[in-house]
């Protein structure tokens, strides 16, 4: 089981005509919808510099009819607001729920210790956004919706680090039933943090959910993992090795070397299609191959 790259090059890449995206855009989000396949990225208008160095991330928009030809617009769709998004929007996932697209995504006010929030916001238009604010008020990111409610509750994947964490919901509000999902594991590729990459796809076998996870090296790779459709707090399935890791130039070189993070992945065309990133620089497309537990 390995995730197979659609083309060496990436799909996306920095424009340096866009100040907002020019030194960055990475770390997407995709959900498909009538034929077409809506991202949003992270972009950022500076390379990470010196602690107190402000560089800012916004959230940029794409759309595609074929999965690997992107029209993307010239200006970001959100962007941040107030004190906690003072440094900006990171890392989108996005699921389509309840007759609306639901965003989650790090609130990051800065580089001090732990400032940094899962919040939401939802949309019909990709343009026109609602907040909805902080949806934990702690130091927490990669949250991750459910794209439906099961047993009645909405669902939601997050870090409490170093390890992966889902937790329940009546009304996006108040959130219960924290428990570990998935774990580091000692010494493996898998041994300092996990994460989730995007919203969990439903299937016949399960939940498939691609998460990912860094060594000692700071080496970051992607995972695959299969919940339980009925109780996704059980897990049927774990890979031991990773389905990818960063091999080509612009997976090793960039704003943050030897990292493939992945914020979305979908169904297209009877394929499971994952859109990752390469060194937080730039947006590439992998399929996967194998799906046999």
């Amino acid at each position: 089981m390995r995730l197979a790259r659609l083309t060496e090059k990436p799909i996306l890449e920095p424009i340096e005509e866009h100040p907002w995206e020019r030194a960055a855009v990475f770390n997407s989000a995709v959900v498909e919808r009538d034929g077409l396949i809506h991202m949003l990225y992270r972009a950022m208008d500076r390379p990470y510099g010196a602690p107190n160095e402000r560089f800012v991330s916004s959230i940029g928009y794409a759309v595609s009819t074929d999965g690997l030809n992107f029209l993307r617009f010239d200006k970001p769709v959100f962007q941040g607001e107030g004190p906690q998004e003072h440094w900006g929007v990171e890392d989108p996932r996005i699921v389509w729920l309840d007759g609306r697209y639901y965003m989650t995504y790090t609130a990051f006010g800065g580089r001090k210790d732990g400032d940094f929030k899962i919040s939401m916001a939802s949309t019909t238009d990709f343009l026109r956004w609602q907040r909805h604010g902080v949806l934990l008020d702690e130091s927490n990111k990669n949250g991750v919706l459910f794209p439906k409610k099961i047993a009645d509750k909405y669902l939601l994947i997050h870090r409490r680090s170093p390890n992966i964490w889902l937790a329940t919901s009546d009304d996006f509000k108040n959130w219960q039933d924290h428990k570990p999902l998935l774990t580091t594991i000692p010494d493996s590729w898998q041994e300092t943090r996990v994460g989730s990459a995007g919203p969990p796809i439903e299937t016949e076998e399960g939940w498939l959910f691609f998460y990912h996870a860094a060594d000692r090296n700071n080496v970051y790779r992607l995972g695959l993992a299969i919940l339980d459709r009925e109780d996704p707090y059980k897990v049927l399935f774990r890979t031991k090795e990773p389905i990818l890791e960063p091999e080509l130039p612009w997976e090793k070189e960039g704003l943050v070397p030897n990292v493939v993070f992945s914020c979305g992945a979908i169904k297209w065309n009877g394929e499971y299609l994952v859109y990752y990133s390469g060194a937080d620089k730039a947006i590439g497309v992998a399929k996967l191959e194998g799906l046999d537990i």
